[in-house]
């Protein structure tokens, strides 16, 4: 089985495009202090779009989809999951709003994430909920002519249980003695977490929650108010790119986590920047309209009422579309498509 040596990255010298990262994220979440203590009540609202746009993102990633209505009512309402998508989604909402309460209760451990993966699958019959896998699993393309490619072999099953238990050690090592900076160590335990691979399912959504944990507990609390996971999904090509460059040699300890840590890094700073746009238009107590168009101003291309939405957290749906109607009247903006396919461009 693989090393696990948190020890030997620890002496290793990190790249300039890395430390730049870092010190950007460092220097936006000081901000996002300070704007946190000024508007607390406008940004609440940020929190309920993150909340749902991160269920949903990471659900779809892996194909488990619904409607945009229903999506609301299960994150929002909690109402009861009609069938086995919304099963899976409303355990995901579950798991998360476990972190975002109690986020410093919950300690990086191989008990606490098997709780975790069993409250994933509470909605469900899944025997193997909150259980490390039974079954050889691997990491396989399907390419457009149907033949489907093994791109990594995880751990053996046997080989999970002891694996687990050390990546949750090592991390919280070396952490709790600070000898690796967190915005490196976290990268590098779920990079690990997905080498191993621990579950017969939901190893990509429970990756994704204990990125949020960890950013969590070590103050980085961007993904509160935009969601990583959205982020991630729309650009999913980039984080498969980035995870199957780094598991070369993974099982030989020979393996370059770089560009995973690079990739998690820039997802972690955009989400950054985009809590200080919305910030930036939330501060200033402009009238509805005026607060839309500033937002619409900072689209390029098309962009739907949704989009607005996010950068106006104070408005409700009814006055960004009141706005946006407005808009198109005062010919600033172009409408095309019709219903959910509706879109604007901007025209000046």
């Amino acid at each position: 089985m693989r090393p696990f040596n948190y020890s030997v990255i620890k002496d290793q010298k990190w790249d300039s495009e890395i430390l730049g990262l870092i010190a950007a994220i460092y220097k936006e979440a000081g901000k996002q202090e300070l704007y946190l203590k000024q508007r607390p009540e406008e940004l609440e609202k940020l929190v309920e779009i993150a909340k749902i746009q991160s269920t949903e993102s990471s659900n779809a990633i892996e194909g488990i989809v619904t409607t945009n209505t229903r999506i609301k009512q299960l994150v929002e309402e909690k109402t009861t999951p009609k069938n086995r998508d919304e099963q899976e989604i409303a355990g995901y909402r579950d798991v998360l709003s476990i972190i975002h309460e109690s986020f410093d209760a919950i300690a990086l451990s191989p008990g606490f994430i098997l709780q975790l993966h069993k409250i994933m699958y509470s909605h469900m019959n899944n025997p193997m909920a909150g259980q490390t896998k039974n079954v050889q699993n691997y990491i396989s393309a399907t390419y457009p002519d149907g033949h489907t490619e093994v791109l990594f072999t995880p751990l053996a099953p046997f080989e999970t249980p002891q694996a687990l238990d050390k990546i949750c050690n090592e991390y919280n090592r070396v952490i709790g003695n600070m000898e690796l900076e967190p915005l490196i160590a976290i990268p590098i335990f779920i990079h690990d977490f997905l080498c191993i691979h621990p579950f017969n399912d939901g190893n990509g959504r429970m990756s994704r929650l204990l990125t949020t944990l960890l950013l969590y507990r070590s103050g980085f609390y961007v993904g509160k108010y935009i969601s990583l996971e959205a982020k991630i999904a729309k650009n999913k090509d980039l984080y498969y790119g980035a995870l199957g460059r780094s598991q070369d040699g993974w099982h030989e300890g020979t393996e370059d986590a770089v560009p995973f840590i690079k990739y998690l890094l820039g997802t972690v700073l955009a989400a950054y920047k985009d809590f200080g746009e919305r910030f930036a238009i939330v501060e200033e107590k402009l009238p509805a309209i005026e607060m839309v168009r500033k937002a619409a101003m900072n689209k390029i291309g098309r962009f739907n009422k949704q989009d607005i939405r996010e950068l106006c957290p104070s408005l409700s749906l009814s006055s960004v579309e009141g706005a946006l109607r407005k808009m198109v009247a005062s010919g600033e903006l172009n409408r095309e498509g019709k219903g959910k396919a509706t879109y604007y461009i901007r025209l000046k």
